[in-house]
């Protein structure tokens, strides 16, 4: 008695009369775009990066533009970066201070005599050497900061929230070579600029 052959299933004889079935991409594979497509596609990327990056930064820069003087017990953002240092590294003199918070010594001076007047700081000599002025938080400044910062801190967080940790981590590793590319720059690319600074407004920017 002799046995029938196997019956070949419909999908695989039509995929065999087809042609189709050596050629069956893989569940999940994905085409590899073309180099000039891939290169394209990172110029977006790169573009869409200097313009977040201009936002941020004259973001900054208005911040850092305000009146430096207080109106009533409000903090400017200047003033804040001033006692954020005497917070974080404790009493120091003017010059220090100035340098410190990348800001002219003039300007500190300033700065500090409003905020002595407002209670936020106290100036007193040195310990070490009494020829020297140092300035260090009051009670008042030294919770004025811890305030600003938890509010600002809230702000960090909710911005922040749904962001992957992989996410982040790119965004530092970017954030620490756009850095670079400043610390790194010769001094004649800040000389056209106001205040000596650098146009990294323009970073990202391409010629038109």
């Amino acid at each position: 008695m002799s046995v029938p052959a196997p019956t070949e299933p419909k999908r695989a004889r039509a995929d065999r009369r087809a042609g189709t079935g050596a050629r069956k991409r893989p569940p999940g594979a994905l085409q590899e775009p073309s180099a000039p497509r891939a290169a394209a596609a990172r110029e977006q990327r790169v573009a869409e990066l200097g313009v977040a990056f201009r936002r941020v930064f004259r973001t900054l820069n208005r911040l850092r533009g305000r009146d430096t003087h207080l109106a009533g017990t409000e903090l400017s953002h200047a003033q804040f970066q001033l006692l954020i240092e005497l917070h974080d590294r404790g009493e120091l003199p003017t010059g220090e201070l100035a340098t410190a918070a990348d800001l002219a010594p003039g300007t500190v001076t300033q700065m500090l005599d409003a905020l002595e007047q407002s209670g936020f700081v106290e100036r007193t000599r040195s310990a070490t050497d009494r020829r020297v002025v140092v300035t260090r938080l009051t009670p008042l400044g030294r919770r004025a900061i811890e305030a600003k910062r938890q509010a600002w801190q809230a702000r960090w967080d909710a911005a922040l929230e749904g962001v992957s940790e992989r996410d982040l981590r790119a965004a530092a590793r970017v954030l620490e070579l756009l850095a670079s590319v400043f610390e790194q720059a010769p001094a004649s690319s800040c000389e056209a600029a106001p205040n000596g600074r650098a146009e990294a407004g323009d970073l990202g920017r391409k010629a038109p």
